[in-house]
């Protein structure tokens, strides 16, 4: 086991390999800030192991992407909400309106040709 430090409670203590799998969105980005801030402190002695300014450049372009991503999907996830109660409210007036309809065609139009409108009921 290892224990990560930085990191919630709730996960510290995680099996090698799977410290990412576990983590939420936001604790992955806490922890991607964590690295970049340790890898620029410490690019001296990271060097010698292949951890090198260009090394830390790339994954912090990563991770500006990823903010960027992160911002435009919760702009979307918002206009999604705003479109569904807009089609909801717009569903209920229809429905409203083919109700209406439905019942003048069963008092003006026999039963026998209620099916031509959709109209399935017997009575």
């Amino acid at each position: 086991m290892q224990v990560v430090e930085g990191l919630p409670e709730s996960i510290k203590t995680k099996e090698r390999g799977s410290i990412m799998k576990a983590l939420t969105f936001a604790e992955f980005m806490e922890f991607a800030s964590l690295m970049l801030a340790g890898l620029r402190d410490h690019v001296a002695e990271l060097t010698g192991r292949g951890i090198d300014e260009t090394f830390t450049n790339e994954l912090e372009t990563q991770n500006n992407e990823i903010h960027i991503l992160d911002a435009e999907q919760e702009k979307l996830k918002a206009e999604q909400i705003t479109k569904t109660a807009e089609l909801n409210a717009k569903r209920q007036q229809m429905e409203k309106k083919l109700s209406e309809a439905k019942t003048l065609v069963k008092l003006a139009i026999e039963k026998s040709h209620w099916l031509e409108f959709g109209i399935k009921d017997k009575r």
